[in-house]
C-alpha cells in the first residue's frame, strides 16, 4: 500500500474546503461527545452505529462525527490519525465494512480513531469530501484529508489502508495479531491438518504474498509427510541408502521437525549435487517446501539458499 498522501485519491479533483465547517469565530475546542440518539442519529444498537454495540471498544476510539463538532474532528487530528466512515442506515454495504472497521479500531487501541459520519443526517460534510457513494472511507491527518477508498474491500485490504495512513502519519505501532492466522495456527496445533490447510489456502487466496500463511501450509504438508514414521528408523534407512531420494526427502523431514534444519538443508543440497532431471527437481522443490517452513528471514535459509543455487548452477 502506498503512502495515501502521495497517491492519486479522490481529493486530486481540486481541493477540498473544508472552512465552511470552520466556526466564523474561534471556538474553543469541545472534547468528542456521543449524543443521545433521536429520530436523525442511528443509535449504538443500530448498523453503522456508535461504539456502544461495540464489546470492548473504548468509546474514545470510535466518536460520532458532525457538522457541529467537524472543527474539534479537525483539531483532534493534529494528534491522532482520523479514519472517516461515511454512511447511511439504508446502505447495505455499509452493514458490512462498518463492524469490520469498528472492531479494527479496537486491534489498534487508540492508535487512531474511527469517526463515523451519517451522510442523511450530515449532507453538508458528504459535500465538502465528495461523497459520491457509501459507504466511503477517507483519512484526516494533521487537519487534511488524504487518499480514501469507496466500496466495500477485504479485511486485509482495510489493513494494509491504515497501516499506510498510520505510516504517513508517522505512527509505529505494533501491527495487531491477524486473527485468521491465530485460527489457523491454532487447528495446527491440535493437530486438525483439514481445518489448518483450508484455513490457510484461504487466506493465502487473500493475501498471494502471506508469509505466516505460507509457512504455516508448509507445516501442514509436513506434518502430512512424516505421519506414522519411526524416526530413528527413517534416518537409518536415509543412512544406509544416501542416493534413495524418498529416503533422504524423509529423513530432511525429520530433521526439520527435530530442530536440526541446518542439517537437513545440507542433505538436500548434497542430494542436488548427485541427481539430474526429474529426481534433482523434485528435491529442490522439497528443499524450497522446508524453507517456506521456516520462513524468509531465518539466517539458515538465507545460507542454504546460497549453497543450493551453487548446486545447481
Amino acid at each position: 500500500m502506498s503512502d495515501p498522501r502521495t497517491t492519486p485519491s479522490i481529493f486530486t479533483r481540486g481541493a477540498v474546503d473544508l472552512s465552511a465547517l470552520r466556526p466564523s469565530a474561534p471556538a474553543r475546542p469541545a472534547a468528542p461527545s456521543t449524543p443521545a440518539p433521536t429520530s436523525d442519529t442511528p443509535s449504538p444498537g443500530a448498523p453503522g452505529g456508535l461504539p456502544g454495540s461495540v464489546p470492548g471498544v473504548s468509546p474514545e476510539t470510535i466518536i460520532e462525527v458532525t457538522e457541529a463538532n467537524f472543527q474539534s474532528v479537525l483539531e483532534r487530528s493534529l494528534q491522532t490519525p482520523i479514519l472517516l466512515d461515511f454512511w447511511a442506515d439504508w446502505c447495505e454495504p455499509c452493514k458490512q465494512l462498518s463492524p469490520v472497521l469498528e472492531r479494527l479500531a479496537g486491534e489498534y487501541d487508540g492508535a487512531w480513531i474511527l469517526g463515523k459520519v451519517d451522510v442523511d443526517s450530515n449532507p453538508r460534510l458528504a459535500q465538502v469530501f465528495r461523497v459520491q457513494g457509501i459507504p466511503m472511507v477517507t483519512a484526516v491527518i494533521g487537519g487534511q484529508p488524504v487518499e480514501g477508498f469507496t466500496g466495500v474491500l477485504s479485511e486485509v485490504q482495510i489493513r494494509q489502508y491504515i497501516d499506510a495512513v498510520l505510516k504517513a502519519a508517522g505512527v509505529s505501532v505494533e501491527t495487531p495479531a491477524d486473527p485468521r492466522i491465530d485460527a489457523a495456527d491454532d487447528a495446527l496445533m491440535v493437530g486438525d491438518l483439514d481445518a489448518a490447510e483450508a484455513a490457510y489456502k484461504k487466506i493465502l487466496a487473500e493475501s498471494p504474498a502471506d508469509a505466516a500463511a505460507e509457512a504455516g501450509l508448509a507445516q501442514v504438508e509436513l506434518y502430512r509427510r512424516i505421519q506414522g514414521a519411526d524416526p530413528a528408523a527413517v534416518l537409518a534407512k536415509a543412512e544406509a541408502n544416501p542416493d534413495d531420494v524418498e529416503s533422504q526427502r524423509l529423513a530432511a523431514d525429520i530433521e526439520v521437525l527435530s530442530g536440526q534444519a541446518p542439517e537437513a538443508y545440507a542433505r538436500l543440497v548434497r542430494l542436488v549435487k548427485r541427481t539430474t532431471g526429474d529426481e534433482r527437481d523434485a528435491v529442490r522443490k522439497h528443499l524450497l517446501s522446508l524453507f517456506s517452513v521456516a520462513g524468509p528471514d531465518d539466517p539458515a535459509v538465507a545460507g542454504a539458499r546460497r549453497a543450493l543455487a551453487s548446486a545447481l548452477f
